[in-house]
């Protein structure tokens, strides 16, 4: 089960206008969902599967009192945005995000439509919220994780390899905001443990494993990867990696 998806189907049903049994006889509400990765991904199997059952619990179930229409970006960048422009063309009463460019692409098609989102690293440093206490506007949603937990990422890398002494943040610039707050946590973290912080972007395969094969040739270095739509749909290639050069 993945609580922040239950959670996020339990909050998009607050959204909704009225109680789920009052749609038996009045208009369908329709909720659209743009997904960041592949709908065969498993990962965004199971993050749909706890969002269902998060309607599922006040009694809002897709084809009975709602239509939900699904849409998968693929990880494309353009073919996310032709598919936000789409779903807010078909006017849903809320839409939820499951990644940083599918909201990204969403807020740019809407400024009226609420809007909820999931496992988006930095929605402040983004510009989709104003704060986490008071988002403000039509967007509100839950974190994967809060930036300073990147420090306690190489605090941890530091105590398994003591002789640490550079770490790469690997990220896609295009999804997530260069340095951005993960970076500028972990560096704050490095500079007393005496670790050199590199920002790796990345956004395509080649890039990956180039960044990968230059970090492995320098001794003592290690890795933290971003939680960004890239990275989680390249991750066994990046394990696979990491496995390959576990030599650092």
């Amino acid at each position: 089960m993945q609580r922040r998806e239950l959670i996020a189907g339990v909050s998009i049903a607050a959204i909704l206008p009225l109680a789920a049994y009052a749609q038996q006889s009045g208009p369908m509400r329709r909720i659209g969902v743009l997904i960041g990765l592949g709908e065969d991904d498993v990962l965004e199997q199971s993050f749909i599967a706890a969002f269902q059952q998060g309607l599922a619990r006040l009694g809002w179930t897709d084809g009975r009192n709602i239509r939900v229409d699904y849409r998968s970006g693929q990880g494309n960048i353009e073919r996310i945005r032709a598919l936000a422009a789409e779903l807010v063309a078909r006017h849903p009463d809320v839409l939820f995000a499951t990644s940083t460019p599918a909201l990204a692409a969403l807020q740019k098609e809407t400024r009226s439509i609420p809007i909820v989102f999931t496992r988006v690293a930095d929605p402040i440093g983004m510009g989709f919220v104003a704060s986490l206490a008071r988002p403000g506007g039509n967007i509100t949603g839950f974190l994967i994780e809060e930036p300073p937990l990147a420090g306690k990422w190489i605090q941890l890398l530091k105590v398994m390899v003591p002789g640490l002494r550079r770490t790469a943040y690997l990220f896609d610039p295009d999804l997530a905001p260069p340095p951005g707050e993960f970076f500028r946590y972990a560096e704050a973290a490095a500079a007393p443990l005496m670790v050199e912080m590199i920002a790796a972007p990345v956004s395509d395969d080649s890039e990956l494993e180039k960044k990968l094969a230059a970090l492995a040739g320098e001794p003592n270095s290690g890795l933290v990867v971003g939680g960004d739509a890239f990275t989680a749909g390249h991750r066994k290639q990046i394990i696979a990696l990491a496995a390959q050069y576990r030599s650092w």
